[in-house]
């Protein structure tokens, strides 16, 4: 399990984070949402463990936690194998199996005939998969995945969206997703936690217990819709538009 409790975080003099209590279970889905500057992405990153908080504990029990970030990030002088084999490299496996596994990553994400192909012949959609291909090579048994999809436009999020959704239950991985969007959250999530600003908290945490396969978009929006009724959520959103505005 994934666990971290009483944690907060200060920028300078500015709070980021205050009393952030979240648990992430074995095989569990749990998406983080809120609206930009509530400090979700430094609350991933300290789960990873790029950043020490300055107060709280943080314990991860996983065999293996890898970081997909939203910027794909690919080495541009590697091809899409090499790419994917990164991770293994680093960890001393031989070439020759590190690429037999890339190359079964590489056709399970839909990137078969692209093997030899650099990573400014592939589209963003190919080459987010090629990122996803990656924390999976590790035999990473927790993902955390930061706005993965957002660069992306609507057919092809949709698409990445169901493919993770297969990814996760056919391997029983466990993630922590970050997003600003609720009904993307509330595809993804086996639970939504919804984080506000000023500094950074969760004020709400809905557990879905709709099957995946029957979240459609009429069941997507009306919970967004309901989501949006709950005060906490509300204010937390409406907080962010007002800064906005101004």
């Amino acid at each position: 399990m994934l666990k971290l409790e009483m944690v907060g975080h200060d920028f300078g003099r500015e709070r980021t984070l205050e009393g952030i209590d979240l648990t992430v279970a074995p095989g569990e889905s749990v998406c983080l949402v809120g609206p930009s500057g509530c400090g979700k992405t430094t609350l991933l990153r300290i789960a990873a463990g790029l950043v020490t908080p300055c107060e709280g504990r943080v314990s991860d029990d996983f065999r293996r936690s890898t970081v997909v970030f939203q910027e794909p990030r690919l080495l541009p002088w590697r091809r899409l194998l090499d790419n994917i084999a990164l991770g293994l490299k680093a960890m001393g496996v031989p070439q020759q199996e590190r690429l037999t596994r890339a190359r079964a990553l590489a056709d399970e994400l839909g990137l078969a005939e692209r093997h030899d192909h650099y990573p400014h012949e592939l589209s963003g959609g190919m080459q987010q998969r090629v990122a996803l291909a990656r924390a999976l090579a590790v035999d990473a048994d927790l993902l955390l995945l930061d706005e993965p999809f957002s660069a992306l436009d609507v057919g092809l999020r949709s698409e990445a969206q169901t493919l993770l959704l297969g990814l996760l239950a056919r391997r029983n991985i466990a993630s922590l997703l970050v997003t600003h969007d609720l009904t993307e959250a509330l595809r993804l999530g086996h639970r939504v936690v919804v984080m506000s600003p000023s500094p950074g908290c969760i004020v709400h945490e809905q557990r879905i217990e709709r099957p995946f396969a029957e979240r459609d978009t009429a069941f997507l929006y009306e919970a967004a819709g309901a989501l949006l009724r709950q005060p906490a959520v509300a204010e937390s959103f409406l907080f962010h538009q007002d800064e906005v505005s101004a």
